[in-house]
């Protein structure tokens, strides 16, 4: 079965599925209130240099100043020692020569890009290496660097791609040959070089005449992204619920990508598209914590501020014939759906898996081996280390937009996101402390205790013999009266 993108479009979203033999792999999605701003390239103005950070802070203009580290500024006059392969292709990384405070000032103005989005309370990364992605190059105007993707893995097409682009770039820029590149004619490679620096000149135009903060140039939208990015010989169909966005599909591709074959198709049934395909229910199942698996084993997903905790259970699996056996089963089959997850929910940063124990390192191996074979489909560049005798794995994912769980949901208003509540006895243990306290200061006789209904239940029932004692020792009357709008764990004392 061949790949598919399915898109939703209304006035107020949009949401892109890649499915993949029959399966959601990849879900974007872009709210018209809050728009992707990766790529966006920005003139900002640097409001304050950290020198034992090697960073500093720009205002571009949004909410937060922006995050500018050492390593990302570039300076006309600066020299840098060497380029290291970056996370993507072969990006290069300069080495800087000058701390940050030489580099940059106060009130200076420079032109940057977004590397990274704004992600939970952090502000945007940017960069002042610029680069212009098209479909099949990235031009890199301030470095003089050809880099091939590292996912094009034959040497002699990676000569003949690296002789092309030496050949026809203009002098003092750079680029990245995609993946999408490799078998690609010359003539391909230079329509796209010459959008790109096209694109690059009016950018420098525009960024001359403007003021800071200001946006200079926004990134394509996410469905014109996906189709740039994603759409390969190996996606068959695209189908959309909209005529405007089937239209502007149409022309993207016939403009930029005039070579590709494909099929588009407008859906217009009465059921909706995401439920016609079957991608609500994934949608939802990707949002819970617990995942299970067709053996009966089941992951647990947890996600925190610092790190995403994945634990690995057998569950209702008991095995046929070893606990050893049954154990690497589970773990083996745990494999694939964490990758599958990790994409689905586009989870980042230190990821911690913990395998069941294996007592054999030859199984251990095992399951090592297969993480590494199921996260090479994965797009985002992924780091493993070995499985520790404990069973756990530290990877990390590179992250440049909030997973999707943090896009569509928000922290729990009664338990403010912790995931759990005091429980109804230890409130009630709380609360005899609290009137322990307060009685010494009461003058009156009597005093009104006001709870979550569920606690007064408590009150009145098990825990009837606390407030008996209390009221025994402090000679006072307590009423205690329910409030159904309470939290489970607030109270109030009063005279009453």
């Amino acid at each position: 079965m061949g790949n598919e993108l399915v898109i939703n479009t209304t006035s107020h979203e949009t949401r892109i599925a890649l499915i993949e033999n029959g399966t959601i792999a990849e879900l974007y999605v872009e709210r018209s209130r809050v728009k992707g701003i990766i790529g966006n390239i920005y003139k900002g103005r640097v409001v304050r240099v950290l020198p034992g950070m090697q960073a500093a802070f720009v205002d571009i203009g949004l909410e937060k100043a922006a995050f500018l580290y050492v390593a990302d500024v570039f300076d006309a006059m600066d020299e840098y020692d060497s380029y290291i392969e970056g996370e993507q292709g072969e990006e290069p990384m300069p080495h800087p020569l000058h701390p940050i405070e030489e580099l940059l000032q106060e009130g200076q103005e420079l032109l940057v890009q977004i590397s990274k989005e704004p992600i939970g309370t952090k502000g945007a990364r940017i960069t002042a290496h610029i680069s212009l992605p098209g479909r099949h190059l990235v031009y890199m105007p301030t470095v003089d660097h050809v880099g091939i993707s590292r996912r094009i893995e034959d040497e002699v097409e990676r000569e003949r791609l690296k002789e092309i682009v030496d050949r026809i770039k203009p002098v003092g820029g750079g680029f990245i040959v995609r993946t999408v590149s490799d078998g690609k004619s010359e003539e391909d490679l230079v329509a796209d070089l010459h959008y790109l620096t096209k694109l690059w000149d009016e950018i420098a135009k525009k960024k001359d005449n403007a003021g800071a903060p200001t946006l200079i140039h926004s990134d394509l939208d996410v469905t014109q992204k996906v189709v740039r990015d994603i759409l390969t010989e190996s996606v068959e169909r695209i189908v959309v619920d909209s005529k405007p966005e089937y239209d502007k599909i149409v022309q993207f591709i016939s403009t930029f990508m005039p070579k590709m074959k494909y099929s588009i198709e407008l859906y217009d049934e009465e059921e909706p598209i995401f439920d016609h395909f079957g991608l609500e229910v994934e949608i939802s199942r990707a949002l819970g914590r617990k995942v299970w698996l067709k053996s009966g084993g089941y992951i647990i997903i947890e996600q925190t501020e610092a790190l995403t905790a994945i634990d690995v259970n057998t569950g209702r699996y008991v095995g046929k014939h070893n606990l050893e056996d049954t154990i690497l089963k589970t773990n083996l089959e745990a494999v694939k759906e964490i990758a599958y997850q990790l994409r689905l929910r586009n989870l980042g940063g230190i990821i911690i898996i913990d395998f069941i124990d294996m007592e054999k390192e030859v199984n251990r191996e095992k399951v090592y081996g297969a993480l590494e074979e199921a996260l090479k489909s994965d797009k985002s560049k992924t780091n493993i280390l070995k499985i520790s005798e404990l069973g756990l794995v530290e990877m990390t994912r590179k992250r440049v937009r909030e997973s999707l769980g943090r896009m569509m949901c928000e922290p729990c208003p009664y338990c403010e996101g912790r995931g759990y509540v005091k429980s109804k006895i230890s409130v009630c243990h709380e609360i005899f402390r609290e009137l322990r306290r307060e009685m010494l200061d009461i003058r009156g006789t009597k005093v009104m205790l006001t709870v979550h209904p569920q606690v007064a239940d408590l009150l009145y029932d098990e825990e009837r013999r606390g407030l008996e004692e209390l009221e025994k020792n402090f000679k006072k009357r307590i009423t205690v009266r329910a409030k159904p709008g309470f939290h489970q764990e607030q109270f109030e004392v009063a005279v009453s």
